[in-house]
């Protein structure tokens, strides 16, 4: 790599030398290609396959999986990989479809989201970030990954999934196509819309009504060692050859860098100039009045809806997504983090603590969350919290409403159905919830889809029945969801995970920030501690931007 482009990211490893990729030679670098143009780097680093078109259902020629012998440190794997993409390029598969993925294992453990965020200069790439959550709730036939993954990063995009109309089967069916269960990291990692039938505001332009992207370069972080990736996808039939796959790949190579360092989230701190809420607090409270009249009119079938706001701020310098999720990841014990960002769009991060499912061949689990509180400052002041909670009969209406609902949709599709426990309480650093799980297992893998458009949206971000609840928000809302409270996780071969898209925001590119929250609307619903909930949802990004001390790390738990 030229000197010209080398990233000036600090090395916490000592042993980390820069990233040569070679392309013309196993061992020489491609001086040819460093004078590639700005404008040339955008126009083959940029240009994505959109797997959605063709016959969803036609079988891919080849998915494969290499796996390279492990490395020292993130440069030796990048030498390593350099080679083994020279090696693609040289020969010609037989297929006229196709995807491979080259991976190089490293022995060191380090953060995705460090290497992440070492990829700063290559802003025209679409990027995505997601950390699971445990899931050994969940019995595992698979023994072929023997490590827990931890998190993924991945920058540019092999081949993406996009469109203005809903997600359908069709869809589900052409993500499915490019994934094996030979090749378990082969995945699709994105998000949809919270209500696809609703018009797209300009921020949200980006994503369409839903946005998947197979990684081009990928960092995984396992328990104990670490590994990087690089894939290309291919299909005559969408007109993506496989020398053009190549040619996308060298030019998002040529911006990745292989050196990684610590961040702390606390550089170049964002203060809020201005904030706007929509709805204000007068307007919001008229909506919440609104909406009890509805639930409480005799003959309504309205039960719940859940009323969300959006807050707008300025700040006196750009926020960059990523810092934000370190500093999140503070308080996102066992909770999912997320980045999505498509090209030339602000990011949609987020630290969300509830799973909608998790998906092992025919296993599948989801849970329910509702109810609110704050964590105690003291051992006694957040047990008498959790006990208020737990006794509030207000709360447990609008978390049974939550459980049934997911339990009926469960045994819709499932021949078994398990909800244990029924009703806890699960603390999170922040807040605490009313909590159930609830398992099942599948018919047939191939009804993964019918879970996930029969789950999505749940009575937790939308309310009950959620046709009634749904119409009712887009009278009420003055703003687009987008991606909030949608449906935000990845599929793979054998497994998939989906976390709600809440306690999220919509960052960067401009636009400073626009934070998202909602509270679930019932009888006995009182408007103004559902805006201080609301308040209290949004506290983990609004903190950022205050000097505040951090949060002090709390264990999450669940009391049984």
């Amino acid at each position: 790599m030229a000197a010209g482009t080398t990233r000036q990211c600090i090395g916490r490893f000592m042993d980390i030398e820069p990233m040569k990729f070679s392309f013309s030679s196993p061992t020489a670098i491609a001086r040819q290609s460093i004078h590639l143009p700005n404008h040339k780097y955008k126009e083959l680093s940029s240009l994505s396959m959109n797997g959605c078109g063709g016959n969803p259902r036609a079988p891919l020629g080849l998915i494969e999986t290499r796996t390279l012998g492990a490395a020292p440190t993130p440069a030796v794997a990048a030498d390593r990989l350099s080679s083994a993409l020279y090696n693609l390029k040289t020969t010609s598969p037989t297929s006229d479809s196709g995807i491979i993925r080259i991976e190089v294992p490293i022995v060191q453990q380090i953060e995705a989201l460090e290497w992440l965020s070492c990829q700063n200069h290559s802003t025209l790439l679409p990027r995505c970030y997601f950390s699971g959550r445990d899931s050994t709730d969940i019995d595992h036939n698979d023994t072929s990954q023997k490590q827990k993954l931890v998190s993924v990063a991945g920058l540019g995009s092999a081949v993406s999934f996009s469109h203005l109309r809903p997600f359908s089967l069709d869809d589900w069916h052409s993500i499915k196509r490019f994934l094996s269960k030979n090749s378990p990291l082969i995945r699709a990692y994105g998000a949809m819309r919270f209500d696809a039938r609703s018009d797209i505001a300009p921020e949200w332009e980006g994503f369409g009504s839903f946005y998947f992207m197979v990684p081009q370069v990928e960092f995984n972080e396992f328990q104990g060692s670490s590994m990087i990736a690089a894939t290309i996808a291919w299909d005559n039939r969408l007109s993506r050859t496989y020398e053009e796959a190549i040619a996308a790949l060298e030019a998002t190579m040529w911006q990745v860098s292989s050196l990684v360092q610590r961040i702390n989230g606390t550089s170049h701190r964002a203060v809020v100039l201005h904030q706007a809420h929509v709805p204000n607090q007068a307007s919001w409270d008229s909506a919440v009045k609104q909406a009890l009249d509805i639930i409480t009119t005799k003959n309504s079938s309205l039960v719940k809806v859940v009323l969300a706001r959006s807050s707008r701020v300025l700040t006196t310098v750009e926020i960059d997504p990523l810092e934000w999720l370190t500093s999140l990841q503070v308080e996102g014990v066992n909770a999912y983090q997320f980045c999505l960002q498509p090209p030339e769009s602000p990011a949609f991060i987020g630290n969300t603590p509830e799973r909608l499912f998790y998906r092992n061949r025919l296993s599948v689990c989801s849970e329910a969350l509702a109810g609110t509180r704050a964590r105690g400052g003291t051992e006694s002041l957040d047990l008498q919290i959790g006990q208020d909670l737990l006794s509030s009969a207000k709360d447990h209406h609008e978390f049974s409403v939550v459980r049934e609902s997911i339990r009926r949709k469960l045994e819709d599709v499932c021949t078994s159905t398990v909800v244990k426990p029924s009703k806890v309480l699960r603390k999170l650093p922040r807040v605490q919830h009313l909590y159930a799980k609830l398992t099942g297992t599948l018919q047939k893998e191939d009804d993964e889809f019918k879970i996930l458009s029969s789950l999505h949206p749940t009575p937790a971000v939308c309310g009950l029945p959620s046709e009634e609840a749904r119409v009712l928000i887009s009278k009420t809302e003055m703003f687009d969801r987008g991606m909030y409270a949608g449906p935000v996780g990845w599929f793979g071969g054998a497994e998939s995970e989906f976390a709600v898209g809440i306690r999220s925001a919509l960052v960067g590119k401009d636009s400073g920030a626009i934070l998202y929250a909602g509270t679930g609307i019932v009888e006995g619903s009182d408007s103004s501690l559902e805006w201080k909930e609301l308040e209290l949802k949004t506290s983990q990004f609004t903190k950022l931007m205050k000097h505040e001390a951090p949060l002090v790390p709390m264990r999450e738990i669940v009391e049984l």
